[in-house]
């Protein structure tokens, strides 16, 4: 029973405990797994939650080696254990001995509703995304100016490369009123061509507390944005819709900034590499120049023609002999054929014929060179012509028949 005296906090503490845990030794309960956060110790602590209320919940590590699946944030739990009431704190809480899967919760269902929206409308599509900036000269940061993943990110970027110019557009990051800031930010990075790349995030926490990156418009504002844009939103394990909208997206803030700032040594040993390359290259072509020149002097010119017009000469050379020869053929050939004729012709040379015993005879008055017998006369007066001198004679006796 209740005095009169005020009561110690401890006491009413006791009093609800004792009440609480006699009247739930035992209880299985139906919720959504939110801030779902494993210890080292190998400990899950957990808050289980409906459309209107929440709890949280542990479960030690004796009990999470019998899971049969592996919690996340927005599963929907059947969770089987007592109720206690944490005493430091005031608070109760729902020790778990057992947990088996429910379906999905209410949250990451309409999550995949939406992303299952923008993919078909090809928000996400790989050919879409652009290529990040191997060395931009200005990053705008769109994040709370007060959070932890601000300071990562300059940090990280000044230690890479302090060359690089950091703009931070302050945004809210957690709450209703976080998407139309972000979305205004990046509308204003783009209006007026701010940076060369955009990286907006937040650090870690409960999938509730990154609703906000999967809202509908601040993913359609990252897909439509001119400028390149990485996402880092939570930790390595989280995620969110503008994940698969940004052109790439980071594990963490930190390495986001890992990403779009190049390590300035890096830079400065690729500028070498490139210098000593083109340097090689130049070298390499001024000496090929100078090779190809060299065959240009007197003495490589002379011996260039020489070795063209060898050949020539040496075919002019046979085509002469081939000419000689066949004029010196052609020639012995017409010489033979003119001695034949010579033949021919002195072998009908009267004269010739006169000096084989032939005479030429005629008559004396016509000078009619008789060839038959029967064109003489007796007492006709002849002239004889042997080969030599002439014979004045006249016809005796003349017969027809042949000696």
């Amino acid at each position: 029973m209740i005095s009169d005296r005020p009561l110690r906090i401890a006491e009413i503490t006791s009093l609800v405990k004792e009440i609480l845990e006699g009247a739930f030794p035992q209880v299985t309960v139906e919720g959504e797994i939110s801030n779902y956060r494993p210890s080292s110790a190998g400990h899950c602590y957990f808050t289980l939650k409906d459309e209107s209320s929440a709890i949280s919940a542990v479960m030690f590590k004796g009990k999470t080696r019998n899971l049969t699946f592996e919690p996340k944030d927005g599963m929907l739990v059947h969770a089987t254990g007592s109720v206690s009431v944490y005493a430091a704190r005031g608070t109760y809480q729902i020790i778990v001995d057992s947990m088996k899967p429910a379906g999905a919760g209410d949250i990451l269902r309409l999550l995949e509703e939406l992303k299952q929206k923008l993919a078909a409308e090809g928000l996400f599509d790989e050919a879409r995304k652009r290529p990040i900036p191997e060395f931009p000269s200005r990053v705008a940061v769109i994040t709370s100016p007060t959070g932890a993943a601000v300071r990562d990110i300059i940090n990280v970027m000044r230690r890479r490369n302090p060359l690089i110019d950091i703009v931070v557009l302050p945004a809210v990051v957690q709450g209703t009123d976080a998407p139309p800031v972000l979305v205004r930010q990046i509308e204003t990075v783009n209006k007026y061509q701010m940076a060369d790349l955009i990286i907006i995030g937040r650090g870690g926490g409960s999938l509730e507390d990154l609703l906000p990156f999967s809202d509908e418009k601040l993913v359609r504002a990252v897909a439509a944005s001119e400028i390149p844009v990485i996402s880092a939103v939570g930790h390595e394990t989280d995620w969110s819709l503008c994940d698969f909208a940004a052109d790439i997206r980071a594990p963490t803030p930190s390495a986001a900034a890992e990403i779009a700032c190049p390590l300035s040594s890096e830079w400065e040993n690729r500028i070498l590499d490139a210098r000593e390359t083109m340097a090689l290259a130049l070298t390499t072509r001024v000496d090929r120049i100078k090779l190809m020149i060299s065959r240009f002097d007197p003495e490589s010119l002379e011996l260039r023609f020489r070795r063209i017009e060898q050949p020539l000469l040496m075919r002019l050379d046979d085509a002469k002999e081939t000419l000689l020869a066949a004029l010196g053929d052609r020639t012995r050939e017409y010489r033979h054929r003119i001695a034949i004729l010579m033949e021919k012709l002195q072998a009908g040379n009267p004269a010739e014929i006169l000096k084989k015993g032939y005479s030429l005879v005629k008559d004396a008055d016509t000078g009619k060179i008789i060839t038959n017998a029967s064109e003489t006369q007796p007492g006709q007066k002849l002239v004889i012509i042997p080969e030599r001198g002439t014979i004045v004679a006249r016809v005796e006796e003349k017969t027809d028949e042949k000696i």
